[in-house]
């Protein structure tokens, strides 16, 4: 009876939450752990589904950094980063092409139509959704966003599906570009003037100094973190994009650890959630 009782609980505490976000849209940026962890890929899989089927709006989006660099090496091909992004030469740009669209992107499409016809895969070259400038000749084909065209998602949306979108972008030159999913997420999210936007990671959001987990945080205090060198690295374009989200519309960007059992229903069905959330 207890346990009967706490899922009862339970379900009486997501109810306001349910009422509160339901025909709102969420971005969430899929990546970390959930993308090579079976088991968790599947939970991932299970919170959106269960999050359309409450009137919510999931738009998915993606990379696949470790997928990529692993097929390189399988194939003898070099591996090399400069300022923090792989250097992307055309023959390095079709293995991008392959992993992110071919395999990562359908292996999420699967594990979530495990539940029904609900998801269909996209990369940004399907409908002009994704227009990439480059950023640097030493990069190659690494590209930065230019604009969003959201048609093909948001007709995906009004027709009962979830988008799935690998974040290969193309440019005025005909090519595909590789762009940061941190950074696309973003985009994507304030384009379809989303809800809010979460970015599933491997650490369990942005710390301070001491190494304190920060349960909400500004901009403004992001800004500083950063000039303090207490945000660094990989999570720098992480932040940005919260950031810059936040700036052109967003309602609320959050930083969680997916590698956490349910972390998204966590995050938007639960009192206290979990991560850090980001606001203006």
């Amino acid at each position: 009876m207890k346990d009967l009782l706490a899922k009862a609980g339970t379900l009486t505490e997501a109810l306001p939450w349910i009422k509160a976000a339901w025909g709102s849209t969420v971005v969430v940026k899929y990546g970390g752990a959930t993308m090579t962890d079976p088991v968790l890929r599947e939970m991932v899989a299970s919170d959106l589904v269960l999050m359309k089927l409450v009137g919510i709006n999931p738009v998915i989006v993606h990379g696949g950094g470790p997928e990529i660099t692993s097929y390189m090496e399988r194939l003898d091909m070099p591996v090399e980063f400069f300022d923090g992004m792989r250097v992307t030469d055309d023959a390095a740009m079709e293995v991008v092409k392959m992993v992110l669209v071919g395999k990562v992107n359908k292996e999420l499409v699967s594990a979530i139509n495990r539940h029904g016809r609900l998801a269909v895969g996209i990369s940004g070259d399907d409908a002009n959704l994704i227009k990439a400038r480059p950023i640097s000749a030493r990069l190659g084909r690494v590209g930065e966003v230019e604009t969003i065209d959201t048609t093909v998602v948001t007709n995906l949306i009004e027709d009962g599906f979830i988008p799935v979108i690998a974040t290969v972008g193309y440019g005025d030159d005909g090519g595909s570009y590789n762009i940061n999913a941190d950074l696309v997420a973003g985009r994507v999210a304030a384009a379809l003037n989303a809800e809010k936007l979460i970015l599933l990671t491997d650490i369990n959001g942005v710390k301070d100094k001491s190494g304190t987990l920060l349960e909400s945080i500004s901009v403004a205090d992001l800004h500083r973190l950063i000039e303090e060198d207490a945000i660094t690295g990989g999570m720098i374009p992480k932040v940005i994009c919260c950031a810059d989200a936040l700036k052109e519309g967003v309602k609320k960007a959050h930083i969680i650890d997916g590698r956490m059992e349910h972390a998204v229903l966590l995050e938007i069905f639960t009192d206290v959630g979990i991560g850090t959330e980001i606001t203006k």
